[in-house]
């Protein structure tokens, strides 16, 4: 790895530097610039950068594409999370040296493991790691010693850095591994249907848990009463939702801003409220 080609295949190669400064880049900057409309990718596409430039140095339209492949949306835990940049960085490298991987099993691999990852990274490093390591900072401060903060800022921080590490290190040697003994393309099409199959599901599950949209309206015939948020929740239950997701990611497709569709969405939900539609 410590050349950047080889001389007789004339494959490219990364270098231990060019993914040194990738997981610097994302341990340190990836949750610095999060947006409403992509959360991450601005960090993950900047932690990109030095494979890209690497992989595609003498291709500007290759290192275009790859940069807007990495700027779709993503948000996952940041250091159980590493395991994922270190994976893509193993994968545009099969890329880039004509394997089977390609832009479509690299987006839907990312966003089959941002969660699962961010499930499990959150509750480990927030819920118990991050507790363990207050408690002791804060025992120690409560019995007048100075060192409280210092002892807690070390212990988060060398877990953090060795779990990020460790789990960056893991993603790449992994993926070299997997994808070095894959050569079969129905194969790598059934990864990708996979794959997209889950980021489809966690999608899903996303819009039915956090998006909660519903109508009071209801008629009285005769003697029955219609209530017509139970009339669609039996046809498809969070229906309401579903349609104004899919209205935003219209929106989004045909390339209206996305401080436009917050404007839009503001005035119908007050116009909507007024006439007592929602």
């Amino acid at each position: 790895m410590s050349e950047v080609t080889n001389e007789v295949t004339n494959k490219k190669q990364l270098t231990k530097n060019d993914l040194i400064r990738c997981f610097i880049i994302w341990e340190g900057t990836t949750e610095c610039c999060l947006s409403y409309e992509r959360l991450m990718s601005l960090g993950f596409c900047h932690a990109m950068t030095p494979i890209i430039n690497r992989l595609y140095a003498d291709d500007k339209e290759a290192r275009i594409q790859a940069l807007r492949r990495h700027m779709t949306f993503f948000n996952t835990e940041n250091n159980w999370g590493a395991f994922i940049p270190g994976l893509v960085a193993s994968m545009e490298e099969d890329m880039a040296n004509g394997g089977n991987t390609d832009e479509d099993m690299i987006k839907n691999i990312k966003v089959g493991l941002m969660g699962p990852l961010a499930g499990i990274g959150d509750t480990i490093t927030q819920g118990l790691v991050k507790t363990v390591a207050l408690a002791i900072g804060v025992d120690m401060t409560l019995q007048g010693g100075a060192l409280g903060p210092i002892v807690f800022c070390l212990l988060y921080g060398i877990y953090l850095m060795a779990m990020g590490i460790f789990t960056f290190s893991k993603g790449y040697t992994l993926g070299r591994s997997i994808l070095s003994k894959i050569t079969d393309k129905k194969i790598m099409n059934r990864i990708t249907d996979i794959l997209s199959i889950i980021g489809l599901t966690i999608a899903g599950a996303m819009v039915a848990n956090n998006v909660s949209i519903s109508t009071p309206l209801q008629f009285t015939v005769g003697d029955s009463t219609i209530i017509i948020q139970d009339l669609l929740n039996s046809i498809v239950p969070s229906l309401l939702s579903a349609a104004a997701v899919a209205a935003v990611f219209f929106g989004l497709r045909k390339n209206i801003s996305v401080f436009k569709i917050m404007i839009i969405m503001f005035v119908v939900s007050i116009l909507c409220s007024l006439v007592g539609i929602l």
